[in-house]
């Protein structure tokens, strides 16, 4: 549990963290989303260390982290940022081998790890471990830097920005590929973007930053349905909003009674997919299967009423 308490950072007269408190459950992913300037990386790098807190405390599993040295924090927390910050000098094995390293792991245990991550994340061990970074597309740098970031084990992985240099078709691949990483090992993620698209697909909670304040902290569903200022509406726009809740809830809430035609959709796909593909291939209804079994079908009429439920 990471417990963030009346945090305030000043540089001279000017506050661009301002008595921010929120908590953060474990195994979760938070995204901390707002404007250029309204103080979420800044918060994110306190979490670390990298910057210090004016006033306020923050606890990691109820300890201050102020508790232990910086270096010695940092070292069990993951951290990934834009661009990826790969060492150009050392090797993509290396690189991921750095915080162990310093941890004073063996040699045995760090290879086994690096080979893991890199099979995890779909990258050859024998082929990608001995190129080094600038030999790598833009998308296997980013999932080497998030392999790095997770090679000790850590409890806690910041992300910044991660995915904000990537073209839309890889960047919707590293989401998928983080959510099935955050599902395996069940680490706590803190994640800083701009995209509301980003954070309401990826967060289990959103905090919204606005000129260094936390102006609303909820569920992505709250969120869209209940938007707490003029400031988040205008993040999360107001055109397709009832779609986009349809986005956070699987199939097999909408399923009815009967059979249809056509290639079953799964009953794990979401609400907003069956409706696409609903309209897509023309039908008015598909069936829907569970561990290879037809549970039921889906329909245009049923999800577009859905679509339209007040909030």
């Amino acid at each position: 549990m990471i417990e963030i308490e009346n945090i305030t950072k000043r540089y001279g007269e000017v506050e661009v963290v301002s008595d921010v408190s929120f908590v953060v459950q474990p195994r979760t992913i938070t995204v901390i989303v707002g404007t250029s300037g309204s103080g979420k990386t800044t918060l994110l790098r306190m979490i670390n260390r990298l910057v210090e807190p004016t006033s306020g405390v923050i606890k990691l599993d109820g300890r201050d982290n102020r508790a232990v040295p910086a270096y010695e924090l940092r070292r069990h927390i993951g951290y990934a940022i834009q661009g990826h910050g790969l060492f150009p000098h050392r090797t993509v094995a290396q690189n991921i081998a750095t915080v162990p390293v310093l941890l004073g792991w063996e040699k045995d245990r760090i290879d086994a790890r690096v080979n893991e991550l890199l099979s995890l994340f779909q990258l050859d061990p024998a082929t990608f471990g001995p190129r080094y970074p600038h030999e790598l597309s833009g998308g296997q740098q980013q999932r080497v830097g998030v392999a790095r970031a997770l090679a000790a084990e850590p409890n806690v992985l910041l992300m910044d920005e991660p995915f904000g240099a990537l073209d839309p078709v890889i960047r919707a691949k590293a989401q998928e590929d983080l959510l099935a990483i955050q599902k395996r090992f069940g680490t706590t993620i803190i994640l800083v973007t701009h995209d509301m698209e980003e954070a309401i697909h990826l967060g289990n909670r959103i905090a919204v930053m606005d000129e260094g304040r936390l102006i609303q902290y909820a569920t992505p569903a709250e969120i869209l349905a209940k938007p707490a200022t003029p400031f988040v509406e205008t993040l999360i726009g107001t055109g397709d909003r009832p779609f986009r809740l349809l986005s956070l809830n699987e199939i097999r809430e909408a399923v009815e009674p009967g059979t249809a035609e056509g290639e079953a959709l799964p009953a794990s796909a979401t609400q907003r997919d069956a409706l696409a593909e609903l309209l897509w291939s023309g039908r008015e209804a598909l069936p829907v299967e569970a561990d290879g079994k037809p549970i039921g079908r889906v329909t245009v009429e049923g999800l577009i009423r859905r679509a339209a439920r007040p909030a």
